[in-house]
C-alpha cells in the first residue's frame, strides 16, 4: 500500500466516532419520551359538609362555611414508551362553581354562587355563605342544596399516530350534595305592648311590657332583662324580673322602674332593647335574641299662667288671684306655687298651695300684695314657678313663668270738692251767727 491509500484510511477511520455520535444525538432528539405515566378511568369524587357549628336560631343572620372536599381515585395508571405527558388528572375537578339553595328549609340565601376554581385530589376548600333564619322557623334539621358545577379530564387520545400533539376530552358535570344544619328550639321574645307611666323628661317613671315566648323552645329559670339601648336617653333603674317557666305561647307582664335624662326630647319615641336569660332544654342557660322597643317619653312638666292680669291701685294692699294649668303629661303631687315680687310691689306671703294638680287641670293660688303709692301705671310680669313632687316622691320645680299685674292709674280728686267744702263752712257759720244773734 503506497503512502496516500495509508493516509485516506487513517483519515476515514477517525470520522467513524464522530458520525456515531451525531447519530445518537439526532435519535435522542427525534424520540418521543418515554416511560411517562398516564392516568384514565378516574373522575373527581365530590363531598360537602358544614364545618364548626351548624345549629342556628330563628331570626339569626348567620354565615356558614362549607366544606368542599374531592377525593377521587385514578382506575387505572399506564406507563407506556412514548406515552405524551398529561397536563390535567381525570380526578381534578376544574372551574368549580359552588351555590347554595335553601330547598325546603326556611332559611334565605343572600350569598350568589361562587367560583372556587380548580380542586385537585385529594383536596379540600372551604366556601362562606351569608344566610337568614326566618323568624317563624320551626326546631328541627333542614337539608340545603348545595350545587357544584365543574369540568373533568375524561380522555384524551393523540391527533395524528405518533404524533406528539394530545387532544383532551373534558366533560361538563353538575352535582347536587344536600348540607344539613339544624334549627335549635329556643326562647324568642315578641313584645306585645308596651306603655309608660310618668315617664317625662329629666324625672323617673315606669315602663310596662307585655311579652310572649314565640319561639319554638321552652325557657325555665327565666328572667327578662331590660336594658339600655347605645345612647338611648332611657336608663332601667332595675332591669330585671323573673318570670320562672317561660314556656313556648306563654305571654307574661312586666314592670320596671326607668329614669330619663335631661336631654331627652318631648313627645319622642325612645329605645330600649329586651332579652331573656334562661335554661334550655340541655340545661344550658342562654340569652335569647335582644329585641328593641320604643317608648314613649313625655314633655317636661310645666304650668302656665292662664288668668287675666290682676289689678292693683297705687298705695293698696290686696288679695290676687293666679290661675296655673299643669301642660303635662303626669300629676304634680303636693304642687305649691311661689311668686316673686320686685319695685313697685311688695309682699309677705309669696306661696301658694295647690294640692295634687293632674295634666291639663288648672288651680287658682291666691297672694297678698301692695303696691307702692308712687306706683306708675302698667302692666308688670311677676316670675313664678311651682314646686311638686313626681310619683317617686322627688321634688322637682318646673320653669319660671310670668304672672301679669297691672297698676291702675292714680285716683285724681273733683276740683269743685274743696269751693262746695267752703261753701258749707261759710253756711254753718252764717247759720250759727244768726241763731245767736236771734237769742240776743
Amino acid at each position: 500500500m503506497d503512502r496516500t491509500s495509508f493516509e485516506k484510511n487513517v483519515i476515514a477511520m477517525n470520522k467513524i466516532p464522530g458520525i456515531f455520535l451525531l447519530v445518537i444525538v439526532t435519535g435522542l432528539i427525534i424520540m418521543p419520551v418515554t416511560a411517562t405515566d398516564q392516568y384514565l378511568g378516574g373522575s373527581p369524587q365530590l363531598t360537602a359538609y358544614v364545618a364548626g357549628i351548624s345549629e342556628f336560631s330563628q331570626g339569626q343572620d348567620a354565615s356558614i362555611p362549607i366544606v368542599i372536599q374531592n377525593s377521587g381515585t385514578n382506575t387505572a395508571k399506564f406507563t407506556g414508551k412514548g406515552t405524551v405527558p398529561m397536563d390535567d388528572l381525570p380526578t381534578t375537578a376544574k372551574l368549580v362553581k359552588a351555590g347554595l339553595s335553601s330547598g325546603m328549609a326556611p332559611v334565605t340565601i343572600k350569598t350568589d354562587p361562587q367560583n372556587v376554581g380548580d380542586l385537585t385530589s385529594p383536596s379540600v376548600t372551604t366556601v362562606l355563605f351569608r344566610v337568614k333564619i326566618t323568624e317563624d322557623a320551626t326546631s328541627g334539621e333542614y337539608q340545603l342544596p348545595l350545587t357544584v358545577q365543574y369540568k373533568y379530564l375524561s380522555n384524551s387520545y393523540n391527533v395524528q399516530p405518533s404524533s406528539n400533539t394530545v387532544a383532551p376530552v373534558y366533560n361538563d358535570m353538575t352535582t347536587v350534595i344536600p348540607v344539613t344544619i339544624r334549627i335549635k328550639p329556643a326562647v324568642r321574645v315578641d313584645v306585645v305592648n308596651v306603655t309608660s307611666e310618668n315617664l317625662i323628661t329629666g324625672t323617673e317613671g315606669y315602663i310596662d311590657l307585655t311579652l310572649r315566648n314565640s319561639g319554638p323552645g321552652d325557657g325555665t329559670a327565666a328572667t327578662v332583662i331590660l336594658q339600655r339601648n347605645g345612647q338611648s336617653p332611657i336608663i332601667p333603674s332595675d332591669g330585671s324580673v323573673f318570670i320562672g317557666n317561660f314556656p313556648q305561647g306563654q305571654t307574661v307582664s312586666c314592670r320596671y322602674e326607668v329614669s330619663v335624662t335631661n336631654d331627652a326630647e318631648p313627645q319622642q319615641t325612645n329605645p330600649v332593647d329586651v332579652k331573656v336569660t334562661y335554661t334550655n332544654s340541655e340545661g344550658k342557660i342562654v340569652d335569647s335574641r335582644v329585641e328593641t322597643v320604643g317608648v314613649p317619653v313625655g314633655g317636661k312638666l310645666g304650668f302656665v299662667v292662664t288668668s287675666q292680669p290682676a289689678t292693683i291701685s297705687p298705695g293698696e294692699s290686696k288679695v290676687i288671684e293666679v290661675e296655673y294649668k299643669n301642660t303635662g303629661s303626669i300629676t304634680a303631687h303636693k304642687a305649691q306655687a311661689r311668686i316673686t315680687v320686685v319695685e313697685p310691689f311688695d309682699s309677705a306671703d309669696t306661696m301658694a298651695y295647690l294640692g295634687d294638680v293632674a295634666p291639663g287641670q288648672t288651680v287658682t293660688g291666691k297672694y297678698t300684695i301692695s303696691a307702692n303709692k308712687n306706683a306708675a301705671s302698667a302692666t308688670h310680669q311677676l316670675d313664678t314657678n311651682v314646686r311638686y313632687r313626681d310619683a317617686f316622691d322627688n321634688s322637682l320645680i318646673t320653669d319660671t313663668v310670668g304672672a301679669p299685674v297691672e297698676v291702675l292709674p292714680a285716683k285724681q280728686g273733683n276740683p269743685l270738692l274743696p269751693v262746695a267744702a267752703l261753701l258749707v263752712v261759710l253756711a254753718i257759720i252764717g247759720v250759727g251767727a244768726y241763731v245767736m244773734k236771734q237769742r240776743r
